[in-house]
């Protein structure tokens, strides 16, 4: 077989920001779609590294938005065609403008939002301008979202989630603001003893669980679950089957462990 011969993969960009360390962001991105069997390629919106002399802080430097137009440009023009993609942090409102203008701009297809919020309630308002700009920009734009817990209120519009059932409900409410496929995430937070998570497309409502593995939190999870279900649409699968996968990928992927005080993820683990 010659190399014309070779079947292509798809293939998928990650928006999203560098982690130094690999894992997490558009590092743990790229690792997730080759275990899949997924070509990646990357516009980077960010550089974080954590600070070993500050309790791991983060710290972030960001990207000019013409130079995250000109990577998704050179993504677009290089490549036979974007199958997916994933968009992880943008941080600011200037990067939101730039990435909903690509995305427009370029007509990609099958977008996984997974939404990094930067606003906790006690900041400034210019973070909640940034939050606001995101849900009203980029969620429209969303195939499927796949927020965390803390996420997943703040979209819903309630206080907080406490139950299985509050979790569906959020579901629900975020599918009506026009995202087809939410995969809401709870992992062990809700003491079921399993990482759940609950799927919803309007039509099907599935709460997926899967044997959780320890009830700490884990760096780069939630970028391995969203890289996933990119992964997993840009092949051809349902939502719901890219979500089971993703959780079995997720799953499979724990166990890292360095100086960091949390376990972090290696997606090599994985075997389908």
């Amino acid at each position: 077989m010659s190399t014309h011969d070779k079947p292509a993969p798809p293939i998928a960009l990650a928006i999203a920001g560098s982690e130094a360390s690999g894992g997490a962001g558009a590092q743990t991105d790229l690792k997730t779609f080759q275990q899949l069997g997924v070509y990646g390629c990357v516009a980077l919106t960010c550089i974080v590294s954590m600070d070993p002399k500050n309790d791991f802080d983060h710290r972030v430097v960001g990207i000019e938005p013409q130079v995250i137009l000109d990577q998704i440009e050179a993504n677009v023009g290089v490549h036979a065609g974007i199958d997916a993609v994933k968009i992880g942090m943008l941080g600011s409102l200037p990067v939101i403008e730039a990435v909903d203008e690509a995305l427009g701009r370029y007509a990609l297809p099958t977008v996984v939002l997974d939404p990094v919020l930067v606003c906790k309630g006690q900041e400034f308002a210019g973070a909640k301008a940034v939050d606001d700009a995101l849900r009203s920009k980029i969620l429209p734009r969303a195939t499927m979202t796949t927020p965390n817990l803390f996420e997943t209120a703040t979209l819903a519009g309630v206080e907080e989630i406490t139950t299985v059932e509050a979790l569906k409900d959020a579901a629900k409410r975020i599918h009506d603001q026009g995202v087809p496929n939410v995969l809401a995430k709870a992992g062990p937070s809700l003491g079921t003893g399993t990482a759940l998570d609950v799927f919803y497309d309007g039509t099907t409502l599935e709460v997926l669980e899967v044997p959780a593995v320890g009830t700490e939190r884990v760096h780069g999870a939630g970028c391995t679950l969203a890289a996933a279900v990119t992964a997993e649409l840009a092949k051809g699968a349902t939502p719901l089957e890219a979500a089971v996968t993703a959780k079995d990928v997720v799953a499979a992927s724990i166990g890292m462990r360095g100086n960091i005080p949390f376990p972090y993820v290696y997606q090599g683990w994985y075997s389908a």
